[in-house]
């Protein structure tokens, strides 16, 4: 199995380009079912879940059922259940896997589909869903406890490009990524007006025919990197991104005083004298991204003060926060809020990564750790992260994967 083997203590120099992103490629892959004509989307990223994707959608062939060997392994695989029910009327897809970030049930899936006109049925581990005359356009609202769902909007979205007259969503996820997919339909030949806004209108269209799509950048890679010029006090650039994308994280760094520079399409941070403690909440977009809730928290350690760091998406995503303080990091649990006071010395040790973010937290205190962090079962990285240890190691981190043999 493989790990990442990091020395700290190297500032972060230069320049790093983002991927394409991960959150945009597995809904649009997921598209090609409803398309007529071969999908042609530019710039993947090459990653794990891309991988098991692409797999999923060459084993499914000519049918309507989504495997559990592929579904299990990534939750976004649950967005062929749209397509699915759309293009043929029917669809058996097993209940997602993913990364363990506590409850996160598809039943606003199901009941957005339900409301379209399919009959749903969830046994011995699988949905099966029928729609025998067609689905139908229908007024639908996809706030969930922890807000709106953005794989369940990616879902309905889809399911509703080929439904029967006009579909409205109410409390839509307003992510970047949904805005990407409604684009991509409309240039495929749907009809989709609001995406950005938390209400959606689609009116069905007959066909949809593929046409070639670049992917845009991956906004959470961007930020991580970000995040580890700035927790090594190094002067880094991320390359083809979209600042307008990140104003939370911007905001937030500049909050705690890191020097900010921006363009169209880069952003740079450069060392800050004096980094002083800020408290985040995660939420939807255009909030601050779970998924930079563990790079916040390892970037923390540098600061001076107490961060609170409230988890308002997933409240259990706080596994990595005993590892950090295996490193030395001095932070307690609250409920759905860490509370972690800085600055903080840390010193390297093997540490276990537990979920794909976690995973980037563990890598950024590699970073600055005195000695060696071990950080294992990187195979979490590898799901969303593009080659990472070689665009670290380009801009002066010591970093490399080795095999663990010893490893969990």
């Amino acid at each position: 199995m493989d790990a990442f083997l990091l020395e700290g203590g190297n500032p972060l120099n230069g320049v790093v380009s983002a991927s394409g992103s991960k959150n945009a490629a597995l809904p649009m892959m997921a598209a090609a079912l409803l398309l007529e004509g071969e999908c042609s989307l530019q710039g993947v990223p090459q990653l794990r879940d891309v991988d098991t994707m692409r797999h999923l959608l060459n084993d499914m062939g000519d049918s309507y059922e989504a495997p559990y060997d592929w579904v299990r392994q990534m939750r976004a695989s649950v967005c062929v259940l749209g397509p699915l029910l759309a293009r043929y009327g029917r669809a058996i897809v097993a209940l997602p896997g993913g990364c363990v970030l506590g409850p996160r049930p598809v039943d606003l899936h199901l009941r957005g589909l339900e409301a379209l006109g399919a009959t749903i049925r969830v046994e011995n581990g699988c949905i099966h869903a029928e729609a025998k005359s067609g689905l139908s356009g229908a007024t639908i609202d996809l706030l969930g406890p922890a807000g709106p769902t953005v794989l369940g909007t990616a879902n309905i979205l889809m399911a509703a490009t080929l439904a029967n007259g006009r579909t409205t969503i109410q409390s839509a996820a307003q992510e970047p990524e949904v805005v990407e997919l409604a684009n991509y339909l409309n240039a495929c030949g749907a009809d989709i007006q609001g995406q950005g806004t938390s209400r959606i209108q689609v009116e069905g269209v007959a066909s949809l025919k593929a046409v070639p799509w670049r992917l845009p950048p991956d906004r959470i890679e961007a930020g991580t990197i970000l995040l580890a010029g700035a927790i090594t006090r190094g002067h880094l650039r991320v390359n083809q991104c979209r600042p307008e994308e990140m104003t939370e994280l911007l905001n937030a760094l500049a909050a705690v005083g890191v020097p900010i520079q921006q363009g169209s399409d880069w952003v740079e941070v450069k060392p800050g004298n004096h980094l002083a403690a800020h408290s985040i909440q995660t939420g939807a977009y255009p909030g601050f991204p779970t998924d930079l809730q563990a790079q916040w928290m390892a970037f923390s350690t540098r600061c001076e003060g107490t961060t609170c760091i409230e988890e308002k998406i997933y409240p259990e995503r706080f596994v990595h926060a005993e590892e950090l303080n295996r490193l030395g990091a001095q932070i307690k649990r609250k409920g759905a809020s860490a509370l972690l006071a800085g600055p903080r010395t840390l010193s390297g040790a093997p540490v276990l990564a537990s979920d794909l973010r976690a995973s980037a937290a563990l890598v950024l205190a590699g970073l600055i750790a005195e000695g060696e962090t071990l950080v294992r079962r990187v195979y979490h990285l590898d799901r969303g992260y593009e080659k990472l240890e070689e665009k670290l190691e380009s801009v002066g981190a010591k970093v490399r994967r080795v095999v663990d043999s010893n490893g969990p």
